[in-house]
């Protein structure tokens, strides 16, 4: 059984900043990437940003320069820094992890249950 469990969402004013967090749990042999995917109302689910276990970073165009992705391999955490937050990245944000558990051979992707994100203009 693995859980990834997001944290950090909230309603934060256009051009303020938050940061997400998420920590997988469970019977975890080894992590591969982790990212953050958002899904806004009416939309579908896009990158945001992810991160390979060597720290190699992709961005998304819409949030380059605005966001930070981070993890701690010691915690199985991946966070994610967003600041001059606007409107239009209003969502909810999606942990994702492409992992191995124990006993198994293949790697597969997990998904935590979403943290909302709202920005007030």
């Amino acid at each position: 059984q693995v859980q990834l469990v997001e944290s950090g969402g909230d309603l934060v004013q256009a051009g303020g900043s938050l940061r997400l967090s998420c920590a997988a749990s469970g019977s975890i042999s080894t992590i591969n990437n982790m990212g953050w995917y958002r899904q806004a109302p009416g939309k579908q689910r896009e990158l945001v940003a992810r991160i390979s276990v060597s720290g190699t970073t992709t961005y998304a165009n819409s949030v380059k320069g605005r966001a930070t992705i981070s993890r701690d391999n010691a915690k199985n955490t991946v966070y994610l820094r967003m600041n001059s937050l606007k409107p239009e990245d209003t969502a909810v944000y999606y942990c994702t992890a492409y992992l191995l558990t124990y006993g198994s051979t293949t790697f597969g992707a997990y998904w935590g249950q979403g943290t909302q994100v709202t920005v007030s203009s």
